[in-house]
């Protein structure tokens, strides 16, 4: 087959376009150089507590940023910072944030475990293994509410399905058929235990789906692709009134649970198998077969670098918060005059 026959025929499958592919290829990009950041700035004493990195997960958050709306609703864990970038929030709100500095997203008091931007629908992360499950389904009981066609998407790892704030939720959700999408991220270990090993079902989430009625939804969550598509399938039925859905995405992280883990319960050879299937990589290869050129991934990949080294930049430049801060944000008006 000539270039021309095959471009055609790649073109007549594709069903998400040039532009979508590299936004999703350039929002993966920045994911992946963001938080390698955040690892180093945590090496040079830098990051304030731990952090819970994504690393080799990227196209989960990614495909759902690209495809939710802006006023749509994201719930994330403690493995958040993909998300709430995802959503749009600033680089340096980020990253000053993980380092406790003004400039940080919720002012440097929040730290790494409790990102959060309401004003582009990232609604928090989440420390507390469940929590906000039922606080996803709450936010969608409001939209349903008011008319207003908004979806939440609560991204969760597997451990959680053993938790019982899963099974409430679900069952919530279906009884009520809430808005919302739940999206188990399952990286194969929760915490430092393989989820294998304390589950009765080979899928923690997907074989659990028919409990409430729902269908069994499995996607290789390395693939941005399919992750997009099931995505903006299950949210446009959600966004209609045809319930919630649960995805499980399956994939891989790179790092430990966190910094404090060497990951050394790992059987040999499991992650250099998986590094053959990290979604930058599959992504990549994906657009040059389909016809990108080298040159544009290449600007692409040095405009993401340049965005975090300035967002790296502001981080460092800015302050600690001011000690009158200190009672800021904590009561309903925002300061410490109002009491129960």
């Amino acid at each position: 087959m000539d270039a021309k026959a095959k471009g055609k025929k790649a073109g007549a499958a594709d069903d998400i376009g040039r532009e979508t592919r590299l936004e999703l290829y350039r929002l993966q990009v920045e994911l992946r150089h963001c938080e390698k950041r955040a690892h180093d700035l945590f090496l040079q004493n830098l990051v304030k507590g731990t952090s819970h990195l994504s690393l080799g997960q990227e196209a989960i958050a990614a495909a759902f940023g690209v495809a939710m709306r802006p006023d749509d609703w994201t719930f994330c864990t403690y493995r958040g910072h993909a998300h709430t970038l995802a959503r749009g929030a600033s680089m340096s709100g980020v990253l000053g944030e993980l380092m406790g500095r003004e400039c940080g997203l919720l002012g440097g008091k929040g730290g790494s475990m409790h990102l959060t931007d309401v004003s582009k629908g990232a609604m928090g992360s989440y420390a507390i293994i469940g929590a906000h499950l039922p606080v996803a389904a709450g936010a969608a009981w409001s939209a349903q509410y008011r008319g207003t066609e908004q979806v939440a998407v609560c991204f969760f790892g597997d451990g959680t399905t053993n938790i019982g704030a899963f099974h409430e939720a679900l069952n919530f959700a279906a009884v009520w058929k809430l808005p919302v999408v739940y999206v188990c991220e399952n990286n194969l270990y929760m915490e430092y235990t393989p989820i294998a090993s304390v589950t009765a079902v080979e899928k923690p989430a997907a074989d659990r789906a028919a409990a409430y009625g729902l269908e069994s939804v499995v996607v290789d969550g390395n693939d941005a692709d399919e992750v997009y598509r099931t995505a903006v399938k299950y949210m446009e039925r959600a966004r209609k009134g045809g319930g919630p859905a649960l995805i499980e995405a399956v994939t891989y992280r790179h790092s430990g649970h966190s910094r404090a883990d060497p990951a050394k319960y790992r059987p040999e050879g499991e992650l250099e198998k998986w590094l053959e299937r990290d979604p930058l990589k599959i992504y990549r290869a994906r657009l040059l077969k389909l016809g990108v050129a080298e040159a544009t991934l290449k600007d692409i990949e040095d405009e993401s670098m340049r965005k975090v080294d300035e967002a790296t930049a502001i981080a460092k430049a800015s302050p600690p918060p001011a000690l009158e801060a200190i009672e800021k944000n904590v009561w309903a008006d925002g300061g410490a005059a109002w009491r129960n």
